[in-house]
């Protein structure tokens, strides 16, 4: 049976009840409290083995008690629990020096699995955390998908292992990169991001390494590379798939001995650079095909790390769009917001482009549309698609639509057992329809009715009759008539 006294602090009596009841079946013995002042008694009397926090409790907050904890208590692990999920809060308890960090609601078992760990691991002592406001987080989410790369990349703030960042384009491999950097024990030096595939092949070296006066023809210089400029900071390698095969050669060399030669020189120079590598390819592909070379990857890869595409973790778009359009209000345009039918586009947007894309179509979005509300029609039109409905998905045939349909109906009768809807079924149907097809058809022809009808197979005075009976807004992008 496991053995420990774990000490909870939670100013949500259910939550402390559950987690008493979760680790008490677990065979630990758990004391539970409301208040930070309550916890700071037991620890100062040197009981429990483990500390499990809220961040917000009424009389102190959680960070400021960590640092108290470990200057008494330095292995004593704390693990911290927030709702306030944001990259900032994990950086900031992993910096604080908490032992992990616990976004809610979280699984039991994650818990469980966490304690275990933090009573078999020692414990050390961090610096404190960078003080950054909420608005210049680098990184926007709460999904799953993102709560693990924010727990990620706290863990590698304290290190300088080379991390492998892999994603597709637009998914924010730089921003990873830098916020391992702004977080990190190498803050205080210089960050230096080199794209691979922006430099022409035969100056790579040069790029990276510098050169000697008289290297190579127009070399009237010394060159400073970018390692030499990112001494004592972070080298952040995008791209690295594009890199040649000579100059992997020379990367290889400096991450095993720490120093490299300049093109046209003779005399080894050291280097202290943490790396960071990025790539949108697989790698393990191009070293099938002997364009990348498989030592470096395996120097490269110590840390891997995925970014999702922002298809996987599409309820992180509501809060990206908020930060989106908070931005292009600081640069001075209008407020806006975008209405709850605008945002279920962009749920189903396959966004190919990822971050970036919906980054541009949102400032996009804020300067070319009037008025402070961002309307669906709106926003299909500038993605030139149709609203879709939840169960289709892209290239799937209009017949699929009679399917969606059914399995919706067929649910709806389901959940509701014997109960029937009220009568006018069929009309209420048809109208869930008519609705969006219409309003997306205007948007498609920028409010052009003529054409509108046109698509729709409708007379036109029989589309403006439906306009006027569903009270659809029409964005006159065009001349109607």
């Amino acid at each position: 049976m496991p053995e420990g006294t774990i000490l909870i602090a939670d100013d949500d009596s259910a939550i402390r009840t559950v987690l008493n009841q979760a680790l008490g079946r677990a065979g630990y013995d758990v004391r539970t409290t409301g208040t930070a002042a309550g916890l700071w008694r037991w620890v100062a009397a040197g009981d429990g083995n483990l500390v499990i926090t809220d961040v917000i409790l009424p009389d102190e907050n959680g960070f400021d008690l960590i640092p108290r904890i470990k200057r008494l208590r330095p292995d004593l692990p704390v693990v911290v629990m927030s709702a306030q999920n944001t990259i900032l809060t994990a950086i900031t308890a992993a910096e604080r020096g908490a032992f992990d960090y616990l976004p809610k609601p979280f699984d039991l078992k994650e818990l469980t699995a966490v304690v275990q760990r933090a009573l078999a691991s020692p414990q050390s002592r961090r610096e404190p955390a960078p003080d950054e406001g909420a608005e210049g987080l680098p990184l926007i989410g709460r999904s799953p998908a993102m709560q693990e790369i924010y727990r990620v990349i706290a863990r590698l703030t304290q290190t300088d292992l080379t991390v492998m960042i892999m994603g597709e384009s637009g998914t924010g491999k730089e921003l990873v990169a830098r916020a391992l950097h702004d977080y990190g024990k190498r803050r205080h030096g210089t960050f230096v991001a080199v794209n691979m595939a922006a430099i022409p092949k035969e100056l790579v070296e040069s790029e990276l390494f510098g050169h000697e006066r008289g290297a190579f023809t127009g070399a009237t210089n010394r060159g400073i590379g970018r390692f030499e400029q990112a001494d004592g900071g972070t080298l952040f390698l995008d791209e690295i798939g594009d890199m040649p095969l000579e100059a992997q050669t020379r990367l290889l060399r400096v991450l095993q001995q720490g120093e490299y030669t300049t093109v046209g020189g003779r005399t080894p120079m050291k280097t202290d650079v943490r790396i960071i590598a990025a790539s949108n390819r697989d790698l393990r592909q191009l070293i099938q095909q002997g364009l990348f070379r498989e030592d470096l990857y395996y120097r490269l890869n110590v840390v891997p790390l995925r970014l999702p595409p922002l298809r996987e973790r599409v309820e992180d778009i509501p809060d990206l769009v908020r930060h989106f359009l908070r931005k292009a209000e600081e640069e001075g345009l209008p407020a806006k917001h975008l209405d709850s039918d605008a945002l279920d586009i962009l749920r189903r947007h396959r966004w190919q482009g990822n971050v970036r894309e919906l980054e541009n179509l949102i400032r996009r979005l804020a300067v070319l549309h009037s008025g402070e509300t961002i309307s669906a029609a709106t926003v299909a039109t500038e993605l030139r698609e149709p609203i879709k409905s939840s169960g289709l998905e892209e290239g799937e045939e209009t017949a699929s639509l009679s399917a969606s349909v059914e399995r919706h109906l067929t649910k709806y009768f389901a959940e509701h057992g014997d109960r029937l809807p009220p009568p006018g079924l069929y009309d209420r149907v048809l109208q869930e329809i008519e609705r969006p097809l219409l309003s997306i058809c205007l948007g498609a022809t920028r409010g052009n009715q003529i054409r509108a009808a046109h698509l729709l197979g409708l007379n036109r005075n029989t589309l403006r009759k439906k306009i006027r009976d569903l009270g659809l807004e029409v964005i006159r992008g065009l001349k109607a008539d």
